[in-house]
């Protein structure tokens, strides 16, 4: 190769990019500006910022000690009587004499962990599968197809296992505990992840940035890691917002079933619906209040997400 033409193509790969850079970052501000005028965007972010706030301060603005039967007297589990809101207990007493409001705000921190920590297993698991079997599919020839398309199967086979019996079944196999529940909700979300990446990743290995490092001799394994997968992040990013609004769900419903923290006295909005359910006659306020604290934290991760993807939505930004 003449140095006139590696010149040449110097210049054409330095072009590209610059071009590809600027592009990315006026599609990232007009996404971010669409993202400022969603009521969705809006509400979410409202809602996740509250909750963790809440999460994060928790035993520093709770009222009382979470775990304290202070006012375990006033409480008759054989007649069914629960003192409900007043005063000094803003959402009354449990079926041990605890306050209500105190375990709901500490509480959020314990499923904030579960969810945030199952995410990562499953985005940070996920991307390496799913990481590797695009580069495999792109440029490990016909062995690297076979490898890919071993990779995808099994993908595949894992995404037709509904995730909350994938999840039941890892639970069960490890035995109960507040790890037990991350790692299986994190296992659960690994073929979602692994599989939308892969799609993102061979998209951007037909673009131009992508051609021009191949044709100066770039080494390949460069070109997948400092070129293809950067690129390949952002649809991904974006899952892992909704996906954490389905693992906080599903941790509830594994300490629902009993595979959460077997710790009694740990406040948990999964474990305390699970206690709450041989009181609903009497005091059915015991389980509406960590029901409604999971359906809204859901709520604004699912909303955020949705906004999240549509203001990155080609399509839209297209109508414009």
């Amino acid at each position: 190769m003449t140095i006139a033409r590696i010149e040449k193509l110097d210049r054409l790969i330095e072009a590209s990019v610059s071009a590809r850079e600027a592009q990315t970052g006026s599609l990232l501000r007009q996404s971010f500006r669409r993202l400022k005028r969603s009521p969705m965007a809006v509400t979410g972010g409202v809602i996740v910022g509250l909750f963790v706030v809440v999460a994060v301060l928790g035993p520093l603005i709770a009222p009382y000690d979470p775990t304290a039967q202070t006012w375990g007297k006033e409480v008759f589990l054989n007649r069914n009587i629960f003192p409900g809101p007043r005063a000094e207990n803003w959402f009354g007493l449990d079926h041990l004499g605890r306050d209500m409001f105190s375990r709901m705000i500490v509480g959020a921190r314990q499923t904030l962990l579960v969810g945030v920590v199952a995410t990562l297993i499953g985005f940070v698991a996920g991307a390496a599968i799913g990481g590797v079997a695009a580069a495999a599919g792109t440029f490990g020839g016909r062995w690297g197809e076979r490898v890919e398309a071993v990779i995808m199967r099994t993908v595949d086979v894992a995404l037709a296992i509904p995730m909350l019996l994938l999840a039941l079944s890892v639970a069960a196999l490890l035995g109960p505990s507040l790890s037990t529940v991350m790692i299986a909700v994190g296992v659960a979300q690994i073929p979602i992840f692994a599989r939308l990446l892969r799609g993102s990743m061979l998209a951007q290995a037909h673009s131009d940035y992508v051609l021009a490092a191949i044709s100066l001799g770039v080494p390949k394994g460069r070109i997948v890691v400092s070129h293809i997968l950067p690129n390949s992040l952002g649809p991904v990013i974006v899952q892992a917002t909704l996906v954490l609004a389905t693992a906080i769900i599903e941790a509830a419903a594994l300490s629902y079933l009993g595979l959460g923290n077997p710790d009694p006295g740990s406040p948990e909005w999964g474990t305390m619906l699970a206690d709450a359910q041989r009181f609903l006659s009497g005091a059915p306020q015991l389980a509406i209040y960590p029901a409604v604290g999971i359906i809204v934290t859901a709520l604004g991760f699912t909303l955020l997400g949705e906004a999240m993807r549509e203001s990155l939505d080609p399509r839209l930004r297209r109508q414009e």
